[in-house]
């Protein structure tokens, strides 16, 4: 049913940043996390534990340096430092104990922020318009909903409650050592600026390597993708040994690149320890000197080499968690784009309710473009009385979905209006609108659940015996018996065990079974072969008895009992008449059918 578009180029969605990911960088960062705080209000009281967890974690840091200091000057006083060796062991064992916690809450309390992210944005999807998914890929949503959620999960999970642990570390030590020494904090930073500046000569290097990565490695996929779909026409036109040297190509590309990005980011580590044992050498030896006048202790000496160590830690680590919070928010991003995007029109106010609809709809000169400057309707009027019979044929692009599309009120008319039962559809509540059709598309949409679920979808507790009248009037059942579990049999892959016009049939059965008062078929019959299209006419005349039924065919002897037959070109109805009426105008109607039969 939906219109036929070409999706935008490129698409969304990355993975968990890890080392030889691209960085995925938010437009607006602080905005975001705005949103972010806003969304997930709720687990607030929880991020404050997870806080005071993170101070606690790094009491370890602030105080086990300390104490080791202490107890070296005690054994070289030669004083008893039993106590501080409990102390230093129970102070251990109490950082386990937090990290612990810390990491346990913070699990739990994360994934209940993304449990409310998630059900929020595909509650959001529920009631998107169907303009909204004629205009995107459904690929790119599907990564919205997984691989952009899944970051969003990464960074609150894992990354946060170590970003909150570094930062009081950080401070905390920070200020220890300025404590204990200013002349050897100074000394201490220059590992850290020599860090930084080597982080960023390497990172300029590596994320222009992997963005590279990035581009031929989605060249692979897709080439891998369209040779596994296309499979069959590969071997047909004898393609296989061109598709592999494509194929080596590309891998050949993809190797090259993500081991020259793989070399330059394994700099990193390497001459990062080489900076920070350099770094601990020259405190030891200023701290020695020092030591030797008389101006510290051993004791401080060691503590200060521990907190040296245990300040220069984290900033590398920070590094890659805000690489990872930079695309968890880019990520949350892309999932408030579609938050924001306009709901489905709601119910007016006093909305009429449908009940027993007759069927009789009225097409008032009706004009629509899915863009607004280009129409495709073009003042399209008509009457279709109730229990009526209408077929609706014409060129490719001529408008003949789009008429349906208006008539299930997928899209609203630019101008016009469009009638059921003496109301506007506007009128109506949308729910009820909604259940007065029972619709047969093009496309079949069968679900990974049994052929007896398939044809009773969206009606409960259907008896079987409901079910099979249904398959045979749909012409379904004969096939459905012969399938090893029959009615039971479980469909996977949207019916790919089934052949096309089998799977049609099922979503026949289903229209049937749906008893709706209006009844569309959108080239229902597209798929068939001659034999199955003849017992489908058949069934036709029974399941549209007593039902406005509007069908779309291309294949014109399907519809000549219709009781009218509208005539499509360039968006407006050219020729209307039953069968016998056109036949005997000889216009395009005529030529279109005596073409198809082969007159």
């Amino acid at each position: 049913m939906a219109r036929e578009m070409t999706p935008p180029p490129g698409g969304f969605g990355s993975g968990r940043m890890s080392r030889g990911m691209v960085v995925v960088k938010p437009k607006n960062m602080k905005g975001t996390l705005r949103r972010l705080i806003e969304i997930t209000k709720g687990q607030r009281k929880g991020l404050g534990l997870i806080l005071l967890l993170a101070v606690l974690a790094s009491l370890s840091a602030i105080f086990s340096p300390y104490l080791i200091g202490q107890i070296i000057n005690g054994i070289e006083a030669k004083e008893t430092v039993t106590f501080l060796l409990v102390l230093l062991a129970g102070l251990y064992l109490s950082d386990w104990l937090v990290r612990f916690l810390q990491q346990f809450f913070m699990a739990s309390i994360g994934q209940r922020m993304i449990l409310h992210i998630r059900k929020t944005l595909f509650g959001k999807m529920k009631d998107l318009p169907i303009a909204f998914f004629d205009g995107r890929r459904h690929g790119e949503l599907m990564s919205r909903l997984t691989n952009d959620i899944d970051n969003i999960s990464t960074t609150i999970s894992d990354s946060l409650s170590q970003l909150m642990t570094y930062v009081v570390t950080i401070i905390s030590v920070l200020s220890i050592m300025l404590y204990l020494s200013p002349l050897l904090t100074c000394v201490a930073f220059l590992s850290v600026g020599l860090i930084f500046l080597l982080t960023k000569t390497v990172t300029s290097h590596t994320r222009k390597l992997f963005a590279a990565q990035q581009e031929v490695l989605g060249k692979l996929n897709g080439q891998v993708e369209e040779s596994v779909s296309g499979l069959t026409m590969v071997k047909a036109f004898g393609r296989e040994e061109a598709l592999l040297e494509q194929f080596e190509e590309n891998n050949h590309k993809l190797a090259e690149v993500a081991t020259k990005a793989q070399i330059w980011s394994g700099y990193l580590m390497p001459i990062m320890n080489v900076i920070n044992n350099l770094n601990f050498v020259l405190i030891a030896v200023i701290s020695g000197i020092m030591a030797a006048n008389g101006k510290i202790g051993v004791g401080l000496i060691s503590s200060f080499l521990l907190y040296s160590k245990q300040f220069s830690r984290p900033f590398v680590d920070i590094a890659n968690i805000y690489n990872n919070f930079q695309t968890a928010v880019a990520g949350a991003e892309r999932v408030f784009e579609i938050l924001d995007e306009e709901s489905e029109p709601a119910d007016v106010e006093d909305a009429l309710t449908l009940e027993n609809p007759k069927g009789e709809v009225i097409f008032e000169d009706v004009v629509f473009g899915y863009d607004p400057e280009k129409p495709v309707l073009k003042g399209v009027s008509v009457k279709i009385d109730a229990g009526m019979k209408v077929a609706v044929v014409g060129s490719t692009g001529a408008g003949k979905t789009t008429f349906i599309n208006l008539l299930t009120r997928f899209y609203d008319v630019n101008s016009g209006r469009i009638l059921l039962d003496g109301h506007d559809l506007r009128e109506y509540r949308m729910e009820d609108l909604r259940s007065a059709f029972g619709v047969v598309l093009q496309d079949t949409a069968l679900f990974g659940m049994s052929i007896r679920d398939n044809i009773s979808y969206g009606r409960e507790d259907v008896p079987l015996e409901q079910i099979v009248k249904a398959a045979k009037m749909a012409g379904a059942h004969s096939f459905i018996r012969r399938l090893p579990k029959g009615y039971d049999t479980l469909l996977s892959q949207g019916g790919a065990q089934l052949s096309q016009g089998e799977r049609q049939l099922l979503t026949i059965a289903r229209a049937v079974l749906e008893s709706a008062p209006i009844l569309i078929l959108d080239e229902a019959t597209s798929s068939v072969d001659t034999v199955t299209e003849q017992r489908i006419r058949r069934a036709m005349l029974e399941i549209t008895e007593g039902r406005t039924s509007i069908i779309i065919a291309h294949r014109l002897s399907t519809i000549r009992d219709s009781d009218l037959i509208l005539l499509m070109e360039d968006g407006r109805i050219v020729e209307k008449g039953n069968h016998e009426q056109l036949m005997a105008l000889d216009g395009r109607y005529a030529t279109m059918y005596r073409t198809q039969i082969g007159e």
